[in-house]
């Protein structure tokens, strides 16, 4: 049983191979603002972090697979996530915390399966801005903005200028992002009208068939290009797990997270089938599985071309900022507990965590100097389906052992669903090494980093009263009693 009285201490105190327990000047050091979205706002907050996969990046996958290579696997990941969606909409209610997919897994898989989902979670999110990052300058370059030709200058000025936003609180935040990503849905509701007159079915399967074992027109690149564009696929819905990350800022956490990523899942089924079929059947399959911009060649020039491009941007904006949230906060949560250095956690006057917002933006800028926005894509998408294997598996382990947890929202279908979201994210995670073994690599070394530093020194310094290790203290008095 973990003592829960605080020692007045202003710093966390060792006590041993159980952890720390943490006096109240540390924990007040490291408080969000509570109460400030609903479910509305977090569904814009769910769609702000996915609206960019449809302006850029997507495409990629028709040079892995094709038009229908891409078609099959936009299918089967989409299924994917609305199965992680429902089986996180449940979690999420049960155990509303900052920490998101970490704390589903400390309390399902212990301090290792959670720091794993945790770190995995935050490879996923301080990589994905810097992918966004050079897609934000292909458009500016393409728009011929102030004169820029380099997009460094674009990079810096993006995470220089977000990066205040959020320091200067979470509830300006969130109404910022619920705004410019209203504007990128106008934006793909402007382009669907527009790429309809552009239309053409043949240019859906213009790319030449190869020697692939399953090569045709549909499948150009034959059976292995599904599995390949499974990792772009993804890129449709990557980051709408971050929802649960803002549970300790929202009112009524328990019934508004389930509510909010539900909606926003709804609106970007809509907005991926759009995208896929409009933008291919518009610029063509060939054509679009290089471009940096492809909803803006896609329509060829003209005012529609233009009006998209500038709200496109827009999009591309609204996924940057939020998802600059996102790793702030899950960084906020591994740091306030023990297992990142627990000055990252320290927050403003604001309650913003100013070093869990910093020290990733800085790190995700280099990575974007380099320019490669399709290996920077892949990269973040391998933490992500590494996240989704170990979250599905706490899904599943929580209603095995722990069936009485009190459950405000149930998924449906059970372990059945958060299974075959398992089972895909399995194959998503080898589908990064089938695109750029290379990039995927560099990931797992990271992962494996991170592990090495929990087992070497973390694990001994664990905060035993914050709230995610008070879950977890909470379930193990619970099972001793029973």
């Amino acid at each position: 049983m973990v003592d829960q009285q605080p020692k007045p201490v202003s710093a966390p105190t060792p006590t041993g191979a159980g952890g720390t327990v943490a006096g109240d000047d540390y924990l007040e050091k490291r408080k969000l603002k509570s109460g400030t979205a609903g479910w509305i706002l977090l569904a814009g907050l769910g769609v702000s972090y996915v609206i960019s996969g449809d302006y850029s990046g997507w495409n990629f996958g028709l040079a892995e697979g094709g038009f229908g290579g891409l078609l099959i696997a936009v299918v089967i990941v989409a299924g994917m996530y609305l199965a992680l969606v429902l089986g996180m909409a449940e979690l999420s209610s049960a155990l509303p915390a900052a920490g998101g997919g970490y704390t589903f897994a400390r309390r399902a898989l212990g301090p290792w399966g959670g720091f794993a989902t945790g770190t995995a979670i935050l490879i996923e999110y301080a990589i994905a801005p810097a992918a966004i990052a050079t897609f934000i300058g292909a458009y500016v370059e393409s728009l011929g903005l102030f004169g820029i030709t380099d997009g460094w200058w674009v990079y810096a000025a993006a995470y220089l200028l977000f990066i205040g936003v959020h320091l200067a609180g979470v509830g300006e935040a969130l109404k910022v992002m619920f705004v410019v990503t209203s504007v990128a849905l106008l934006g793909l509701v402007v382009f669907g009208v527009a790429a309809l007159a552009e239309f053409d079915a043949a240019n859906l399967f213009d790319i030449a068939p190869t020697g692939a074992a399953g090569a045709s027109e549909f499948l150009p690149l034959g059976y292995l290009g599904v599995w390949a564009a499974i990792p772009f696929a993804i890129w449709f819905f990557l980051a709408i797990e971050g929802v649960p990350l803002a549970a300790e800022e929202t009112a009524s956490p328990e019934k508004n997270v389930p509510r909010g990523i539900i909606a926003a899942m709804v609106v970007l089924l809509a907005t991926c089938a759009l995208t896929l079929v409009l933008a291919t059947g518009a610029g063509g399959a060939e054509a679009m599985s290089a471009s940096g911009n492809p909803l803006v060649e896609a329509l060829g020039g003209g005012t529609a071309a233009t009006v998209v491009n500038y709200i496109g941007l827009a999009g591309l904006v609204a996924s940057f900022f939020s998802i600059i949230y996102a790793y702030s906060r899950q960084l906020f949560a591994l740091s306030r507990a023990g297992y990142l250095p627990t000055s990252l956690s320290v927050t403003n006057r604001r309650r913003a965590p100013v070093l869990a917002l910093v020290v990733p933006g800085v790190i995700g800028f280099l990575l974007s100097l380099t320019g490669q926005g399709a290996l920077l894509l892949n990269m973040a998408v391998f933490g992500a389906a590494l996240s989704y294997v170990l979250m599905m598996v706490s899904h599943i382990v929580l209603r095995l052992r722990e069936p009485d947890m009190p459950r405000p929202y149930r998924t449906p279908g059970g372990v059945v669903t958060t299974g075959f979201a398992l089972v895909v994210a399995v194959l998503a995670v080898v589908g990064t090494f089938l695109v750029d073994p290379v990039a995927a690599l560099w990931c797992l070394a990271t992962f494996a980093a991170f592990l090495l530093y929990f087992g070497l020194y973390s694990r001994h310094r664990l905060v035993a009263n914050s709230p995610d290790e008070e879950f977890a203290a909470l379930a193990a008095a619970e099972s001793e009693l029973g």
